[in-house]
């Protein structure tokens, strides 16, 4: 196993540009949940050190090192680059993976680098190894450079929220963290996490009855942003559907669907009871509901299951009806997907929702949303929209995580540089666009307000999905555009 890896991750190092690859080799060795960064961290300030720069880490985990400008390259506006250093887990169900353990394991793919039934880590990962590379270049020019690793983007924006303003000293912020090559960044979405939660009377199960396993799986997932105008089947909504199609004669005894606020649930499973004389009924009604959903979306999951087997254990406790039906309603009302689109920037996602993960056991549910806008009264009117259905059902509902969007900037000085020079380089002009997504520098630039800011990257498809993959040649593409960019750098 270890000759194996060691030979899928050399292939991954000689791929080019290598000055990238062989840092983002070296990175994904490093087990790096959010929330869990202290290898990452320590990785960083290693890497820093170990190239004699100033490298300091802030109060909350974030790190900086610090790069004087190259020769000739003194009298240039001072830069920050900055990417995240945490990555989203998730992994296939017949993935045997830790992620608080092991290195990724990666491999090519025809003109994609791919990891082996988990996410390959290539958001923010790709960013990060980039101004790595630049850190330890002695001959491609610079001016002034601090380099910025965030921690914690992916589950709360925390290491940006914590980042006191004073520290940093550049007047340019470039953003690594956009996943289209052709595209640059110049807004983003803001974010707030919904949770409501609901205590339920419970009930034995009677004697004449048969516990099954019901299971949704073999979606794509993806991206809660970026993904979420594709119009993707969410794991939470469909087994609400077929538990809501047979409602009058099943019993719930727990429910778990989806592992984070951030990225579409792919797999739910629920253990329910049916009384035997409701035995055949439930077959019928079950399969009908399910022939339906996957005819629905046969167009865009191809791999859907949905799945009925009696349960190795009896279940002995369930939700009792009353409490059921609330449930089940409340869920079947609260509004996933895409909310409104931007009348104001042609098919952008303004406003949306995901129902990311459901707990149901042991008396206790708990229904977890991240609602995204780029117009924070949109944001507010989603947030009080699922508020009021939760409400309704009985639920205690809290807001938390809040953080803000990025306001587009469209005479941005550093902007006009980086279109000239795509459209140099290229013959023709990138998309100027804000994305769906929550990048960090909303939040960086409430410190930071005179900041210039901009985000750009190479393409990722998959993002926040086992499916995740970074194409080759868009990171040899984004790699020269970056060294052309800090070429033109302007002066002070």
């Amino acid at each position: 196993m270890l000759i194996k890896k060691k030979v899928m991750n050399e292939a991954i190092r000689n791929l080019e540009p290598k000055a990238v690859w062989n840092k983002f080799a070296d990175l994904n060795a490093v087990p790096r949940p959010s929330k869990k960064e202290e290898r990452v961290i320590a990785f960083m300030k290693d890497f820093g050190k170990s190239l004699g720069l100033e490298t300091l880490e802030d109060e909350v985990g974030n790190v900086i090192i610090r790069k004087p400008a190259t020769k000739g390259m003194e009298d240039r506006t001072p830069i920050v680059m900055q990417s995240h250093l945490d990555m989203v887990h998730q992994k296939n169900n017949d993935t045997e993976f830790d992620f608080d353990t092991q290195g990724i394991e990666m491999y090519v793919d025809g003109d994609w680098v791919r990891a082996k039934g988990t996410t390959l880590g290539a958001d923010n990962g790709l960013g990060v190894a980039t101004i790595m590379a630049i850190l330890e270049s002695d001959n491609i020019p610079h001016p002034d450079l601090e380099a910025l690793f965030t921690i914690d983007e992916e589950t709360g924006m925390t290491g940006a929220m914590g980042l006191k303003g004073g520290i940093l000293q550049g007047d340019i912020l470039l953003n690594l963290d956009t996943e289209e090559d052709d595209e640059i960044g110049v807004g983003c979405a803001g974010g707030v996490d919904i949770t409501a939660t609901k205590h339920y009377k419970e009930e034995t199960v009677p004697d004449e009855a048969v516990t099954y396993t019901l299971t949704v799986k073999g979606l794509q997932g993806g991206h809660s942003g970026m993904d979420i105008i594709k119009g993707l089947g969410n794991a939470n909504k469909m087994m609400n559907r077929v538990l809501y199609a047979c409602q009058d004669i099943i019993k719930i005894a727990s429910i778990k669907g989806g592992s984070l606020r951030n990225a579409i649930p792919r797999e739910s499973v629920a253990t329910i009871v049916v009384e035997n004389l409701n035995d055949n009924a439930f077959k019928a009604e079950w399969k009908q509901i399910a022939t339906a959903i996957k005819e629905e979306y046969k167009e865009l999951e191809e791999d859907l299951e949905i799945v009925v087997e009696k349960a190795s254990e009896a279940a002995d406790k369930v939700m009792v009806k009353t409490d059921q039906t609330k449930f089940l309603q409340s869920m079947y009302a609260a509004h996933n997907g895409v909310y409104r689109m931007s009348p104001a920037i042609e098919d952008l996602v303004e406003t949306s929702n995901n129902i990311a993960k459901v707990s149901v056991k042991e008396g206790s549910i708990k229904i977890e949303c991240l609602t995204r806008s780029s117009v924070n009264s949109s944001k507010l009117d989603l947030a009080n929209t699922l508020e009021s259905v939760f409400h309704l059902g009985g639920f205690d509902v809290a807001f938390s995580g809040e953080y803000p969007g990025w306001a587009p900037n469209m005479e941005s000085p550093i902007l006009k540089v980086l279109d000239n020079l795509y459209q140099k380089l290229h013959g023709e002009k990138a998309h100027v666009a804000a994305c769906h997504a929550g990048l960090e520098c909303g939040i960086l630039g409430q410190n930071y307000p005179q900041m210039d800011m901009i985000s750009f990257g190479p393409t990722i498809k998959g993002a926040h999905s086992p499916d995740e993959r970074a194409s080759i040649s868009s990171t040899q593409k984004f790699w020269k555009f970056v060294k052309e960019i800090l070429k033109e750098i302007p002066k002070k």
